[in-house]
């Protein structure tokens, strides 16, 4: 198969950046994105040009480091997968490919090429996205009594691997998406009640205070989520956060 690549370049954070045109060969239908992309610096390597800089880690789906947008999708045209598990079969031979960075306003700026500074949903977690409890010896697993539906419920909350798809497919740059599943994931359960009012204040807080936008109901972020988390948490979320302040 044969492609042509149309890239984002961009040499830092501090510069303008453009698209430029690169055109591979030779390339397996069975390669992930990633490894085509391999392929493709493996190309520029030896014609002594700098290679495409981009993010990956695990290639399992797992990390959510692989955050690209392709054809204008995040993470590629297929439903329910990172860019590391989207498979080159998925494009016709000898088409052309637009493959751009995260766009998310000021909350995901540009570092280099097709890498974007996604530190603002670390600040997000750090303003409360835990549960605090002594140290000392854990409590068996099986202590604490949780209907079976809710904990299957806060395990598809827990799925979220921040990868910040949802926040750019959102017109607005919304990270509605993401806050709702790390607070409802620990909200659903005993340990994380305690802090529930606390936690989606602080959170939604620290969220707009990074530069998201607000949620517009239109679901593009459920649609490119690798792991197809509901809006339904959204919902979950917006209730909680007017009883934490009508509680106030």
């Amino acid at each position: 198969m044969k492609f042509k690549l149309h890239v984002w370049r961009q040499k830092d954070a501090n510069s303008a950046g453009k698209i430029v045109v690169y055109r591979v060969d030779n390339i397996d239908a069975d390669m992930s994105f990633l490894e085509m992309l391999d392929t493709l610096n493996e190309q520029l390597i030896a014609e002594q040009q700098q290679p495409v800089a981009f993010e990956h880690d695990c290639r399992e789906g797992i990390c959510g480091a692989c955050s690209l947008v392709i054809n204008g999708v995040a993470h590629g045209p297929n439903r329910g997968v990172t860019t590391c598990q989207l498979a080159m079969r998925n494009f016709r031979d000898g088409s052309d490919i637009y493959i751009e960075p995260w766009r998310a306003a000021k909350a995901f700026p540009v570092i280099k090429d097709l890498i974007v500074d996604r530190q603002s949903f670390d600040r997000i977690i750090e303003a409360g996205g835990f549960v605090s409890c002594p140290s000392g010896g854990a409590v068996d697993a099986n202590a604490i009594l949780i209907p079976k539906e809710q904990a299957e419920l806060a395990m598809d909350a827990a799925q979220c691997i921040g990868c910040g798809a949802c926040a750019a497919a959102c017109k607005n740059s919304s990270a509605m998406l993401f806050v709702a599943a790390k607070v409802g994931q620990l909200s659903l359960l005993p340990q994380g009640q305690i802090e529930a009012n606390t936690r989606v204040k602080k959170m939604v807080a620290e969220m707009d205070r990074q530069g998201f936008g607000s949620c517009s109901n239109q679901e593009e972020c459920q649609a490119v989520c690798p792991k197809e988390i509901s809006v339904n948490f959204i919902a979950k979320l917006n209730r909680q956060y007017l009883k934490a302040m009508v509680s106030d």
